[in-house]
């Protein structure tokens, strides 16, 4: 295990062979301390991790005989990277498995392509099939008050995560992306949701941002740093699924990359 703000798993390599884990494991870690000498309170674990390969029982059989459970949450989102379409099947990692204590992520997405051109465009890349797209560093959400509605732990949130992308940006000199947030439905059906919720993105101009109702219930809050989207960065609050299909959408399209050179 490597000794850090963010545990990686070091027997990785005993399940799976990936040409490229040395680079975004040290990658994700550097960013990681980095991050948590400004402050920012980071989970132990990485919320999750993004695989890309064909076909999928190749990532998927591995993390099986790790104790994950594939399709956890009955979804499946299409992915559309670099105009080619993709499929993430995502699986968790049960609380309680003793693999957490190891470092493994609590979730990984595993990516494959659809159809002949996405396979085209996944094996032309110089990392090899298969391999680790991103590493995402999971945020310690703020304590929600036993007598504060969703509406107001929402305006609590939003700025803590707008002000952690910011520092972020400053300290690894790079632009971040789009700040893709969503919130339970409750929260979008405010009364006063419209006419408020602008305030809570600060100076961010509506490129900058995106807001939507997240399905399943819960606050999911993540933005992308790095050539291609290397690193993750998200906020999970009482989610019931892994991801949004209306975020994944925003993400693969205009997010991320499979091109990271």
């Amino acid at each position: 295990m490597m000794k850090n703000v963010m545990m990686l798993p070091d027997d990785f390599s005993d399940y799976l062979t990936i040409k490229n884990t040395s680079q975004r494991f040290t990658e994700a870690i550097e960013v990681a301390e980095k991050v948590q000498a400004l402050g920012v309170p980071l989970l132990p674990n990485s919320d999750h991790v993004a695989i890309f390969c064909n076909p999928p029982h190749i990532v998927s059989g591995a993390l099986k005989e790790v104790g994950y459970i594939t399709g956890w949450d009955t979804r499946c989102y299409p992915s559309p990277v670099d105009g080619c379409d993709y499929i993430n099947i995502p699986a968790r990692l049960p609380p309680d498995n003793p693999a957490r204590k190891k470092g493994w992520f609590d979730y990984v997405a595993v990516v494959h392509p659809v159809d002949q051109q996405a396979l085209n465009h996944m094996l032309s890349q110089k990392d090899e099939n298969p391999f680790i797209h991103h590493l995402t560093l999971g945020i310690i959400p703020p304590e929600q008050g036993p007598e504060e509605t969703n509406f107001e732990y929402a305006s609590q949130i939003i700025p803590f995560m707008v002000d952690i992308r910011r520092k972020i940006s400053q300290v690894l000199n790079h632009q971040p992306g789009t700040l893709i947030t969503a919130l339970p439905a409750q929260v979008i059906a405010h009364k006063n949701f419209e006419q408020t919720h602008a305030k809570w993105f600060g100076n961010l101009t509506t490129g900058e941002y995106q807001v939507e109702s997240m399905q399943g219930g819960g606050y999911l809050i993540q933005f992308f740093v790095l050539t291609g989207g290397r690193i993750e960065v998200a906020l999970r609050y009482k989610t019931t699924q892994t991801f949004n299909p209306k975020s994944v959408h925003k993400i693969s399209e205009n997010e991320i990359s499979a091109i990271q050179a």
